[in-house]
């Protein structure tokens, strides 16, 4: 009797692929599955982006081999036009597009598609302009990344600093507004910067022109954006240990912000910003200059990115997040008063 096939696992598709990045040879990595070397090479196959094996398109390709029934998004229909306009046009992910559409739409399941049929649909696109478009509508992230100063100190020089250690537990819960992770993005050769700030509660985005990365250039422009804020929304920023910050003291003077510092080579410790400045990475391509840009296309970018819902907001929108968040506050003044 024919053995019955056994699906490979998610885990079993990540094997393959470090195996790959390692140099292992195809019959090698089915010995360390207990597959046969047919099985990895199709699976391989099947996966294959860019002459490399990608685990998880692996897996979205096996889930289509496997789906019946009718296809979702069909050229022309209201579901598809929205799906492509989301996309071109507002930058949405296809997993924000999934989950907005399911928020604005609860009962009504003609509305619903998964974030992978989404992806499904923009790949399976004849070759052509649309599909390039599309594709270079996503978001991509690269394989490993690479320094952000190839070589260059950005630590050091900066007195009184504050450990992110003595920051409040609220600014840690993400429940409070106010609360805030700063950064800068560079430029070709980091002769040019953005400044970035991002509220850890809503996630709402400000993006601050600067004529260099000095520590007076950010002092003047994060003094100014800063104080475009309610006084109770500026309660605390976390920043790492750039140079750029040295003149973190009269930020607290100039806007009453308490500036905290993270552990050298620590990213993780402002995670909402590392997102963010990806994110970013779409309008702001790496190798460009970005003194180009003026304090109002970068107001019109953060715009757009804090009115892209978020999976991690239950799929509302920044702007909606700090919007309710500046009711709940002049409510709570109201009955004060």
């Amino acid at each position: 009797m024919a053995r019955k096939y056994r699906q490979l696992m998610p885990d079993q598709r990540n094997q393959i692929q470090r195996g790959l990045n390692q140099g292992l040879s195809i019959r090698g990595i089915a010995r360390q599955l207990g597959r046969s070397p047919s099985t990895i090479s199709r699976e391989i196959q099947r996966g294959r982006v860019e002459e490399t094996y990608d685990a998880v398109c692996g897996r979205e390709e096996a889930q289509r081999r496997r789906r019946k029934g009718v296809r979702k998004l069909t050229e022309g229909s209201p579901l598809t036009l929205a799906v492509t306009h989301a996309i071109l046009q507002r930058k949405w992910s296809p997993e924000q597009i999934a989950g907005r559409l399911r928020m604005d739409y609860p009962e009504d399941k003609q509305w619903h598609v998964s974030h992978e049929t989404i992806y499904q649909f923009i790949y399976a696109h004849p070759a052509g302009e649309l599909r390039k478009t599309l594709i270079a509508g996503l978001r991509r992230g690269h394989s490993k990344r690479k320094p952000r100063t190839r070589g260059k100190d950005r630590r050091g020089g900066i007195t009184n600093m504050r450990s992110i250690r003595e920051r409040p537990e609220e600014a840690q819960a993400r429940e409070v507004p106010g609360h805030w992770e700063g950064d800068l993005i560079k430029g070709a050769f980091n002769a040019s910067a953005i400044g970035t700030l991002v509220d850890r509660s809503s996630r709402f985005v400000i993006l601050a022109r600067v004529e260099d990365a000095t520590a007076e250039a950010i002092l003047e422009s994060f003094t100014r954006r800063l104080r475009t804020l309610p006084k109770s929304f500026r309660q605390t920023l976390t920043y790492d240990q750039g140079r750029e910050m040295a003149r973190h003291q009269e930020l607290e003077r100039n806007t009453g912000i308490r500036v905290y510092f993270a552990d050298p080579h620590s990213p993780w410790q402002r995670p909402t910003n590392e997102n963010t400045n990806g994110l970013l990475r779409q309008y702001f391509p790496k190798g460009t200059d970005l003194s180009e840009y003026s304090q109002r296309r970068l107001t019109q970018v953060a715009e757009e990115l804090n009115n892209r819902p978020r999976k991690s907001l239950g799929f509302q929108t920044p702007a909606e997040v700090m919007a309710r968040q500046i009711r709940e506050l002049n409510c709570g003044v109201a009955l004060q008063t």
